[in-house]
């Protein structure tokens, strides 16, 4: 039998147990700076607001880590997959849903179903009640809050039935703190893929704080009154949100253009 002097075999140990941890460190150094890369909502959401995140980062800023072996954006991904990226569905999972995804502890399912819970109290019920619109100022009442508040133009749309109940509001594009671009033809195919709508309810914010219409306004309006009419879809009216005013086309005799 061969002799090993017990310090070679203290020497061949300490030896093994260096290289194992040399290599777990370059392990997790490549993972760390691998999902550096992917997970920055936060900082995104800190140079440019929120609105451009997507709802996978949305949801990753929530629950704030993923585990070992995913970020929070993957994890945030996997569990909208889970779903269909349908947010209404994610809003129905429950705290006990939610943790059943590896990663997703209690607090963090919590965060989720809070926010939801807060987008639900303001977004949600006023659709419930199929709110009714009899003029400009009904109708600011719904979609003012919408967007009042947004640093940038969107356009919005409000889809309502014969009654004049609103059945579906919906967001046809989002641009700049100037101007933003509207397709009629997204703007009519959303009113005809809801069911019972008759007539819509055109809308956009001015982040200025100046409601006065511009030219681009004017034209875009009366465009698609006179696309409204081919498809027997009836524009009730063009408002333009500030932070504190709306201005209407109806109100002002300016929706119908000049034949």
């Amino acid at each position: 039998m061969r002799f090993i002097p017990p310090t070679l075999v203290e020497d061949a140990r300490r030896i093994r147990k260096t290289t194992a941890m040399s290599e777990s460190y370059s392990a997790s150094a490549v993972a760390l700076s691998s999902w550096a890369a992917e997970e920055r909502p936060r900082e995104k959401a800190l140079a440019g607001g929120l609105q451009p995140l997507t709802d996978a980062e949305l949801i990753a800023i929530l629950i704030g880590s993923g585990s070992r072996e995913e970020n929070a954006v993957a994890l945030a991904r996997r569990i909208l997959a889970s779903v269909g990226h349908d947010l209404n569905e994610l809003s129905r999972l429950r705290v006990a849903d939610l943790t059943k995804f590896k990663g997703m502890g209690p607090a963090k399912a919590i965060a989720i179903a809070a926010a939801a819970e807060l987008g639900r109290r303001r977004q949600l019920t006023p659709l419930r009640e199929r709110p009714r619109v009899l003029n400009s100022s009904d109708a600011y009442r719904i979609v003012g809050p919408l967007l009042q508040d947004l640093p940038r133009e969107e356009f919005w749309v409000l889809c309502l039935n014969r009654a004049g109940r609103v059945l579906e509001r919906v967001r046809i594009s989002s641009g700049g703190v100037a101007a933003v671009m509207v397709d009629a033809k997204i703007v009519y195919e959303r009113a005809l893929s809801c069911h019972s709508c008759v007539s819509l309810l055109l809308a956009h914010n001015h982040p200025s704080n100046n409601a006065t219409p511009s030219r681009q306004d004017i034209l875009l309006t009366h465009k698609l009154v006179r696309g409204g009419r081919l498809l027997d879809i009836h524009i009730l009216d063009h408002l333009i949100i500030t932070q504190t005013d709306f201005y209407s086309f109806a109100d002002e005799g300016q929706l119908i253009p000049a034949e």
